[in-house]
């Protein structure tokens, strides 16, 4: 099934994010993850391109499609562009449409430092408008948006703005950066939708349980830091099992009051933790 028509046909729409092994040799314990993941109900599961794109390497495609044909779950696959050339894109799109992946995620990608970056994309939308030529409708495109603003904008606005190119380039639905301030994510789609933006957005939301994620990911996301969560993360400082619970309890009070004010979707970054996806699944699964 194309995303986009899950969004039609419920609401909210709830996935869920995973990453290949770094090793292939390991690609086989992905699947046990995913096991555990398909007992939360998933509408569908993406599956990143891993750490700078290397096409060679890549087993992105091959974990969608054995998602499809194992456990019946639709897929979304990412593609990145920022190291990609036209012949890379196309190659995947190849592999995608061979596999019977119907949905791609179109993303910019990373800058990588020490990592070379290829000229023939700049942004994902030109990436969609590759995607499109290429396809003939096959296959359904979605894209990122930013709560408060990709880094490089200059603004919010100005953010929003640029988003419309990627609507404009075939992007049918999108899912958000990590976000804890819901303030901030309410604010954002009233933007959009102001501004003309009228396909689904799911709300991306990680939860934090354990220190590594503050250091990486929070550091790396310039997502707002609430004070609710601060003090959280103060509180459990020193204390792993009060840490994971608490970032799932956090998780959760966010992830009910989106579904509440009527969000299109919740995409859960889990960080391939099962455990992490299985204790939030079980506190909003009356509300899906």
């Amino acid at each position: 099934m194309k995303i986009p028509e899950l969004f039609e046909q419920k609401k909210p729409v709830f996935s869920l994010e995973i990453f290949p092994p770094k090793k292939k040799a390991n690609i086989d314990t992905i699947y046990d993850t995913v096991a555990k993941l398909a007992e939360c109900n998933p509408d569908f599961i993406s599956v990143t391109y891993g750490a700078g794109g290397n096409l060679a390497d890549n087993s992105t495609c091959e974990i969608a499609s054995n998602i499809k044909k194992k456990y019946g779950i639709e897929t979304a696959a990412h593609l990145t562009c920022v190291n990609s050339t036209r012949e890379d894109v196309k190659e995947m799109i190849g592999r995608f449409q061979a596999a019977d992946i119907r949905n791609v995620l179109a993303l910019r990608g990373d800058i990588v430092p020490d990592q070379e970056i290829k000229k023939d994309f700049e942004h994902a939308n030109e990436l969609a408008i590759e995607i499109q030529r290429k396809c003939n409708d096959d296959i359904e495109i979605l894209g990122a948006c930013y709560p408060e603003g990709h880094y490089e904008s200059r603004s919010l606005d100005e953010d929003i703005h640029n988003l419309k190119y990627k609507i404009g380039a075939g992007v049918k639905a999108l899912i958000t950066q990590l976000f804890f301030d819901n303030q901030l994510f309410y604010e954002f789609i009233g933007k959009a939708r102001m501004m003309g933006i009228r396909v689904p957005i799911s709300a991306g939301i990680m939860p934090i349980v354990n220190s590594r994620q503050i250091e990486r990911t929070v550091a790396l996301s310039g997502a707002s830091l609430p004070h609710e969560f601060t003090k959280m993360i103060g509180l459990y400082e020193n204390d792993p099992e009060g840490l994971f619970d608490a970032g799932i309890e956090y998780a959760v009070n966010q992830i009910r009051d989106l579904i509440t004010n009527g969000v299109d979707g919740i995409h859960l970054y889990i960080m391939n933790n099962p455990e992490v996806a299985r204790r939030v699944y079980e506190d909003i699964k009356d509300l899906l």
